[in-house]
């Protein structure tokens, strides 16, 4: 199928209450219009026009980051209504195959239905397809109107009913599938006689129609995804529409969640098998859980990987990181970008690490920050220790080698190295080089004792 699509983005959105284009307000993280125009780029389109209206230069910016050259903007000069939107993006369009129309405020739209919606056109050989839902209460939405046999003679907007009109359950998504040869014949003549005085693009139903051209309609129960956002209330209500989908999918993956209606994904979660994820906790970006994996609750964890058999404890903030296997991390904790930890690392509550690599069996039980570190495997870093990584201008590196101990309230003054096996005595601060086996003590004068044999625990 040759297909192009129109994806109207032009609203100012003044019950948005806001500086920001009505389009660019966030669902999970991302624009609504990202997440139209992802789902429009999974159809595989020939072109994609994007109608920019109200400050333009931030949707053209949005668009441009994607840097895909099937995405074409074009700007409406005046909002006029849907009819003349889609005329600002005619000139782009060819004159034969299909045309989509989609809305940028309108982020959930099923790729689904979209799907069947073109294979609805197709198969009835229609010149036109409609989106519908059927409402209980359908109060404020465009009418589906139909003849004596069924077939779709015209929409109508609320304003334009007539009572009798207004008592139709059918109602008009927006959405519509059309041929390009009739879309650029008949766009052309719509009017603005209406309630509104605008050009509404639910008129073409009514022209395709009234020339004895053949128009259809799909029915959709996906009236949750296909609403417009007009307000915060909506928006709110479209983020959690989406994170209940998005709760339910990894539910059904076999992820335990301890309370689906508390958690967020704004972004990707692979995971492996027996994966629990508490309440409130937040995924951004791309993570990944390996099996076996617990996180607690509270956790906001962006672009993280976590290997199989690894527990993050309550309230932990994580970014950037690789965990390895049988990882213990927080609670409370904080990991910034950059972070490496090998198997059985162990970094507990208010310790914070940025550039930090441990190595297997390293641990930071509390109160400590690591940064621009390179630390080896069994080292026990003690409560209160820091590394001292800016000098006011520049940033250096601490390393610690295998096996060693730092003791409690230790300042080390990148760039430093302490050596494999050395203790480093609680309250100390190292500004040089420490050998390996030696212990140093500053907390009176310096003192380097070599081949100091360090207290160790008696096997039982």
């Amino acid at each position: 199928m040759n297909l192009e699509i129109v994806i109207l983005a032009a609203g100012l959105g003044k019950r948005m209450h806001s500086a920001l284009p009505k389009v660019l307000h966030q669902v999970a993280g991302k624009s609504m219009l990202r997440h139209v125009l992802d789902t429009a780029l999974q159809l595989n389109p020939r072109k994609v026009a994007i109608v920019s209206g109200h400050k333009g230069e931030l949707i053209e910016s949005e668009v441009a980051a994607l840097q895909d050259p099937r995405l074409i903007c074009c700007r409406q000069a005046q909002q006029l209504g849907t009819a003349d939107a889609v005329k600002a993006a005619l000139p782009q369009l060819s004159a034969e195959g299909t045309v989509l129309v989609l809305y940028a405020d309108t982020p959930l739209t099923p790729v689904s239905d979209l799907n069947a919606l073109l294979q609805t056109l197709e198969q009835h050989n229609a010149d036109l397809a409609l989106l519908t839902c059927k409402l209980d209460n359908p109060f404020g939405y465009g009418r589906i109107l139909r003849t004596v046999d069924g077939s779709v003679s015209a929409v109508v907007e609320e304003k334009d009913c007539t009572e009798e009109q207004r008592q139709i359950k059918e109602i008009n998504s927006g959405i519509i599938a059309v041929k390009a040869d009739k879309l650029q014949t008949y766009l052309p003549c719509i009017g603005c006689d209406n309630a509104q005085h605008e050009y509404y693009l639910t008129d073409l139903t009514g022209l395709i129609a009234a020339d004895q051209g053949k128009v259809c309609a799909l029915c959709s129960d996906n009236f949750s995804r296909l609403q417009g956002v007009n307000n915060k209330l909506q928006l709110a209500a479209a983020e959690r529409t989406y994170q209940r989908l998005q709760a339910e999918r990894l539910m059904g993956e076999g992820v335990t969640l301890a309370d689906p209606e508390r958690f967020d994904l704004r972004g990707e979660l692979l995971h492996g098998d027996d994966c629990f994820i508490d309440v409130n906790c937040v995924f951004s970006g791309h993570c990944v859980l390996g099996h076996n994996v617990s996180i607690g609750a509270g956790c906001i964890i962006t672009d993280c990987d976590i290997a199989d058999n690894s527990v993050i404890s309550p309230y932990t903030v994580m970014e950037q990181s690789h965990l390895k296997q049988r990882t213990t991390i927080g609670p409370f904790a904080r990991l910034r970008p950059g972070n490496t930890l090998e198997d059985d690392v162990h970094v507990g509550n208010f310790v914070e690490l940025k550039k930090a690599h441990l190595g297997k069996g390293t641990k930071a039980g509390h109160l400590s920050y690591l940064g621009d570190s390179e630390i080896g495997a069994d080292v026990n870093i003690g409560a209160g220790t820091i590394t001292c990584n800016y000098d006011g201008a520049n940033k250096h590196q601490t390393v610690i080698e295998d096996d060693v101990f730092v003791g409690s309230d230790t300042q080390l003054v990148a760039p430093v190295t302490v050596r494999k096996g050395a203790t480093i005595a609680a309250g100390t601060t190292v500004t040089k080089e420490v050998p390996a086996e030696a212990l140093v003590l500053t907390r009176t004068r310096a003192l380097y004792k070599s081949h100091y044999q360090r207290p160790r625990k008696q096997k039982k």
